[in-house]
């Protein structure tokens, strides 16, 4: 999954991303409600944590405006306004979710996991595909019932190919989907990853490379 944190605050920030990116999620950051519009413009995300205050600007407006064009992505607000005026107003502008600040790490990631299952984005919780079960909810991976050590990268590719089961899924989308923006475009990440990822599935072996287009999670393997 991939998210995008807003906070102008350099410490919460980067704080937020860090714990984030150990959790297994590919994550961008923005400073200001100007990265922030540009970021949403060019990027799919999963989920928006968005501080209310920013330099230029309140988030609030932003999430409003992108609403009214027919932008669903799920919202957390992060905020220290935690008067009840303040946070009926970010529900009412399209937001889905208010943590008021201080608050803990660990709240926040279930949060924002919660966020994503509630839109329908990475549903259905569990999927069972040539004899391969991916339970999201324990981020747990298991072929033919044994449990698989694999690392947040291979379990979010491997999540992204069953999904789409049967259908071809590219180098590009792999990385929009399971990498952020400080990935390098020029490297072979995404081969690496899915050849460990298919040395540690085993036979017989569920992923084919599709020559020139991708790869593919044949569900009769």
């Amino acid at each position: 999954m991939r998210v995008l944190v807003i906070e102008d605050d350099d410490d919460i920030r980067l704080g937020v991303v860090r714990t984030l990116r150990a959790d297994g999620f590919a994550v961008d950051d923005a400073a200001d409600v100007a990265a922030a519009d540009l970021a949403v413009s060019v990027n799919d995300y999963d989920v928006v944590v968005a501080d209310r205050m920013l330099p230029d600007g309140d988030a609030l407006e932003l999430v409003a405006e992108r609403r009214r064009g027919g932008w669903t992505v799920p919202v957390l607000f992060l905020t220290a306004r935690d008067a009840v005026a303040d946070r009926v107003a970010g529900f009412e502008v399209g937001g889905d979710d208010y943590l008021v600040k201080p608050f803990a790490m660990d709240e926040l990631v279930v949060r924002v996991r919660a966020l994503a299952r509630r839109a329908g984005r990475d549903a259905p919780s569990a999927i069972r595909v040539a004899g391969v079960e991916i339970d999201r909810a324990r981020a747990e991976v298991r072929r033919d019932g044994v449990l698989l050590p694999l690392t947040s990268k291979e379990r979010g590719i491997l999540e992204l190919l069953a999904d789409r089961a049967g259908t071809v899924v590219s180098r590009a989308e792999l990385i929009e989907h399971c990498w952020d923006e400080a990935h390098d475009p020029m490297s072979n990440v995404v081969d690496v990853h899915v050849s460990s990822l298919r040395r540690k599935l085993g036979d017989p072996q569920p992923i084919t490379t599709v020559r020139g287009a991708g790869f593919l999670l044949d569900p009769d393997r």
